[in-house]
């Protein structure tokens, strides 16, 4: 069975992994919304 410090270890990597996570899903959030917004600036010239 796992020791006190390595659960506490590993919990600490998956909150650090979630906070990583969720903003890396902010960021790609953002570029999307961008990228749409490019596409729809283009459409009347095509």
């Amino acid at each position: 069975m796992a020791s006190l410090k390595e659960l506490k270890e590993r919990i600490e990597s998956v909150i650090s992994t979630r906070q990583v996570t969720s903003a890396m899903k902010m960021v790609s959030a953002a570029k999307l919304q961008k990228a749409q917004q490019l596409i729809l600036k283009a459409r009347p010239y095509s």
